[in-house]
């Protein structure tokens, strides 16, 4: 079996870098909308791999043997 810690730390990297990226966005006019097309880009791509890496880890079908050589 395996764990979910791969996936538990990439989330802390992740959190990490939308705290710094909260806390780095220049003042101005724009700011709401930098500050949501970066968390919201970091989410998106966190939620990708995981699913990517969770589909690997945990397979809907197991793989099956050739019969034919």
């Amino acid at each position: 079996m395996s764990s979910s810690l791969p996936t538990l730390f990439v989330l802390a990297i992740v959190l990490g870098l939308m705290a710094a990226a909260w806390f780095s966005t220049p003042k101005g006019p724009n700011q709401t909308l930098i500050r949501t097309s970066i968390l919201l880009t970091l989410t998106c791509c966190y939620l990708m791999w995981t699913v990517t890496y969770l589909a690997q880890v945990h397979p809907l079908e197991r793989p099956r043997k050739s019969l034919v050589e």
